[in-house]
């Protein structure tokens, strides 16, 4: 059976810039955190739902942790049948439900920002290193979208492993969640014994 030629891929960001950015990714990280940590202002309705929000996105980035063997295998099953970057949209997810369990909307700028002008480049950066080394990876490209599940990818069926997700440490993205409600607990305590 022939299948049709994959498009040919277009990218927004040139790679200059998205190998400079690529290095900026851990210290916005840290911006991130200090803004988060400064600027935060939550209420138990605003935790409440940003925090359920963020449990999707964690969970997300979960199912996809044991579906990843990093440069060995494309990942093609679990979320990565209906999407090619869970665990860059299960981060989205993840981040805009503390920033809405944050209310502030300086942080909602400064994370947008950053997902724009930092991540979205390391996605792109990441899928053309996967078109090296994969030589499948066109054809799978062009029928899963980059984070909206349009279509789903029915040829590889593995199960989840949680060897694969010990292995890519997913249980990190889960601590790093559970620091952010307690400083979001405390912060929602302080402010309601100063009021």
């Amino acid at each position: 059976m022939n299948h049709p030629a994959a498009p040919v891929p277009r990218y927004f960001f040139p790679k200059p810039y998205a190998d400079f950015v690529q290095r900026l990714r851990v210290p916005c990280g840290f911006l991130l955190l200090g803004a988060f940590a400064w600027l935060s202002n939550p209420s138990m309705h605003s935790m409440l739902i940003g925090l359920l929000i963020s449990f999707a996105g964690l969970g997300l980035r979960a199912w996809a942790g044991g579906h990843l063997a990093k440069d060995r295998q494309l990942a093609t099953s679990g979320p990565y049948s209906y999407i090619r970057n869970p665990l860059y949209l299960g981060t989205l997810i993840a981040a805009s439900g503390i920033v809405i369990a944050c209310r502030s909307a300086g942080l909602a700028a400064l994370f947008f920002i950053v997902f724009v002008t930092v991540y979205l480049p390391a996605v792109e950066l990441e899928e053309q290193h996967l078109r090296e080394i994969f030589p499948d990876y066109d054809e799978y490209a062009a029928r899963v979208n980059r984070f909206l599940p349009f279509r789903r990818w029915d040829r590889t069926r593995h199960r989840f492993s949680w060897l694969l997700y010990r292995k890519n440490e997913e249980y990190k993205a889960l601590i790093g969640f559970l620091i952010a409600v307690a400083w979001l607990v405390w912060k929602c305590w302080l402010s309601s014994t100063v009021t």
